[in-house]
């Protein structure tokens, strides 16, 4: 990690993306690939106000990762058989409260786009007053099983990964 390559892995990956997206590793391509991968993370460093995120346990990001895949495949199958299919006098649509206990931006910002990922659901907004989430639901059937799913399958996984041991009021 240097001042002008500040994130070797990023940098090399858009370089790779480039050389993926244009089929060839011509020379010209090749620089700029390169030239892309050094100036876009660059550019990007003022985008990053709180700093850069640590990763406290990637292995539960990765397993997390890969459970909400199969939601979102799951729900993606729920809601077109209830669009193609079902009968829409019955679908209860609904905006539920999801009390949150994780406060890290990261994490929040990760909650966010799992819970707008997976059809049927839309994150609308954080109330601040009691720090809740009010989620949209497409077909709601239980409004607890929501609640229960998120905190225990999305937020604590994430509070585990992203917050530190001072934000739970341990000692550090």
């Amino acid at each position: 990690m240097t001042p002008w390559l500040p994130f070797p892995i990023v940098s090399l990956a858009l370089c790779v993306l480039w050389l993926l997206l244009n089929q060839t590793v011509a020379p010209g391509h090749l620089l700029l690939g390169a030239a892309l991968g050094i100036a876009a993370p660059l550019l990007a460093r003022k985008l990053q106000p709180l700093g850069y995120p640590r990763l406290r346990a990637p292995v539960v990001l990765a397993r997390l990762l890969g459970m909400a895949a199969v939601e979102i495949v799951c729900s993606c199958f729920n809601v077109c058989r209830i669009i193609l299919f079902g009968d829409h006098a019955k679908v209860n649509s609904q905006f539920i409260r999801v009390p949150l206990t994780i406060r890290d931006p990261y994490g929040l910002a990760v909650l966010s786009c799992l819970i707008n990922m997976t059809p049927g659901t839309v994150w609308v907004e954080i109330l601040p007053e009691g720090y809740e989430l009010v989620l949209h639901v497409f077909d709601l059937h239980d409004a607890q099983w929501w609640v229960d799913t998120i905190k225990t399958r999305y937020e604590q996984p994430l509070i585990e990964i992203f917050e530190t041991e001072a934000a739970h009021g341990d000692p550090a």
